[in-house]
């Protein structure tokens, strides 16, 4: 029934307000299945290696064009209105801030293991049991994964670097991957901590730079701070060594009061005192920072011209408006206290580097600081042709550093292109045919939503999937579990010989993340949405009147 009107002894008895719409039973979890697949049929053409995976142009209410294969970015810049589908992508969210990879694997996975639910669901099997089945095979899934994983030597830079190129080969800085992930590496590397034999790596160390000019293999690694700024004064020096470095949250002009003034004035000596006034403040201010011995200066507020002139007189570098996030990476880097009122500031609240220049960066100049104290701060300087590439390259930037840190928190690697898939799927079916009732069918089923993913990198490696299938089946069968979809030679290869390999780490989190996405929404039996809210008075007064009850069930 749609309607939330029930007939009591030939009486209608409204439960719900006027105007909502109530789904219940096989038509809600139809609605909901149906949401989850077109979300996941979206994503699935851009899973796939250098060759196959395709990428999505995303344009959003602005007319800003989005290009990207990234699933994160490519569910994030999609306005969806189905809460099923909204359900999925918050799934994925969760899996990029966790792991940062995978996004569009779980997707996928989540979509086909609904897919095949609703086959179970009409030949009249119970929810609860499809659910429990598929707990039961993601639990053991996870237990094959950890079985089969390698380990790694964590401080083996050339091993983290194959790991992190495979992340990179299906983006568009595939060309530059090679390149892109040793950078990658050799910020880690520099950034990452050990703590006892646990290695700690935190990604705001790292910083990424972007800036349009010359081609994705000009990106290079700084060890230091960089800062898309310039000097504010030209008289001001543009290199300083050793220097001195005040960091502040405090404007260096005088700010106008928040309340309307007004200043009576009778002669132009007044205003003479009173322009005098300000700029003996402004004095007084870059007074200060020379006397505690700053050379540099470098604010997220304003710096005034009067203030600009007498830092150059005094020989002080400044910059000035530098984001919140790099003023709080400058002062982990260099050892200073982010001030707010220069008036208290002592020698000890100033950082310290060897070198801070300004470079000219393509056409724009921007400002280096480095031999930093801390030396664990680095900043990744992306280079490229456009700025869609640029923003690109940022995202796969990202995706490489978080598998890095993956790696480290978890030094095991899995094969790729499908072969992890094939054989968790292989020994989930010889394991869930040992199960008695009906289960073990939601265990089959789990394990035929594993090998979607191989189907799909064989679709968009232009092989004939179920060729490619039948392939990989009857390797994995004779003991090859390395056998997996080679998307460059379009052929069925060994991913550990041709290194291509996946973090442990992000592969379970994939196969936890679709399982609990598809439990969720098949949980759900009863959708209740409320009437459109209606703008103006009209639609006030009716919420007032009528309290609205809603209802949802859930097994």
């Amino acid at each position: 029934m749609s309607s939330g009107t029930q007939q009591k002894g030939g009486v209608p008895v409204m439960v719900l307000k006027e105007g909502s719409q109530r789904t219940t039973g096989a038509d809600a979890r139809r609605s909901n299945i149906m949401a989850a697949k077109v979300i996941a049929e979206i994503l699935s053409t851009s899973l796939g290696g250098p060759r196959g995976g395709m990428d999505k142009m995303l344009i959003d209410a602005f007319g800003d064009v989005t290009i990207t294969g990234d699933g994160a970015a490519i569910l994030k810049e999609m306005e969806v209105q189905h809460p099923a589908a909204k359900l999925l992508i918050e799934v994925a969210k969760a899996q990029d801030a966790e792991v940062g990879d995978g996004t569009t694997t779980a997707v996928v996975l989540a979509g086909r293991l609904l897919e095949l639910s609703e086959e179970l669901l009409d030949e009249g099997i119970h929810p609860t049991i499809i659910i429990d089945g598929y707990k039961k095979a993601m639990d053991y899934a996870i237990q094959v994964a950890n079985e089969i994983a390698k380990p790694i030597n964590a401080e083996d830079k050339n091993q983290l670097a194959l790991v992190a190129m495979n992340s990179l080969s299906s983006k568009i800085v595939a060309e530059a991957r090679d390149y892109l992930a040793k950078i990658a590496v050799d910020a880690s590397a520099i950034a990452v901590e050990k703590v006892g034999d646990k290695y700690n790596l935190d990604l705001d160390w790292i910083k990424i730079e972007k800036k349009k000019g010359q081609s994705l293999f000009e990106t290079q690694l700084v060890q230091g701070i960089v800062l898309d700024k310039e000097v504010v004064h030209p008289g001001m020096p543009k290199r300083v060594v050793n220097a001195k470095i005040a960091v502040l949250d405090a404007p260096l002009e005088i700010e106008k009061p928040e309340w309307t003034t007004k200043i009576s004035v009778s002669s132009p000596q007044q205003i003479k005192a009173f322009l005098e006034e300000e700029s003996n403040i402004l004095k007084s201010y870059v007074d200060k920072l020379a006397e505690i011995g700053a050379n540099v200066v470098i604010t997220q507020k304003g710096i005034d011209e009067v203030a600009q002139h007498y830092l150059a007189k005094k020989g002080i570098m400044a910059v000035r408006r530098v984001k919140r996030s790099d003023i709080e990476k400058l002062a982990k880097a260099t050892g200073a206290k982010i001030v707010t009122s220069i008036k208290d500031m002592r020698p000890e609240d100033l950082g310290t580097a060897g070198l801070v220049e300004e470079r000219k960066v393509g056409e724009e100049k921007m400002v280096f600081v480095e031999q930093c104290p801390n030396p664990r701060a680095v900043t990744i300087l992306l280079r490229g042709a456009a700025d869609r590439i640029l923003d690109e390259a940022e995202r796969s930037m990202q995706d490489a550093l978080h598998v890095i840190r993956d790696l480290y928190r978890e030094p095991k690697i899995v094969p790729g292109g499908g072969a992890f898939e094939m054989e968790i799927a292989r020994r989930l079916r010889e394991w869930g045919r040992k199960l008695p009732g009906k289960e073990q069918l939601a265990v089959l089923k789990f394990a035929e939503a594993l090998e979607h993913i191989p189907t799909i990198l064989a679709l968009t490696a232009g092989l004939d999937p179920v060729d490619a299938i039948a392939e990989l089946r009857r390797r994995h069968d004779a003991g090859e579990f390395d056998a997996g979809v080679d998307v460059l030679s379009g052929k069925i290869a060994n991913m550990t010989k041709i290194n291509v390999v996946d973090p442990l780490l992000v592969k379970t989190h994939v196969i936890r993340s679709a399982a609990e996405a598809a439990i969720m929404i098949l949980r759900i039996d009863d959708i209740v949405a409320a009437a459109q809210t209606k703008t103006g008075g009209a639609g006030k007064s009716k919420t007032e009147s009528g309290g609205e009850e809603s209802e949802s069930k859930s097994e």
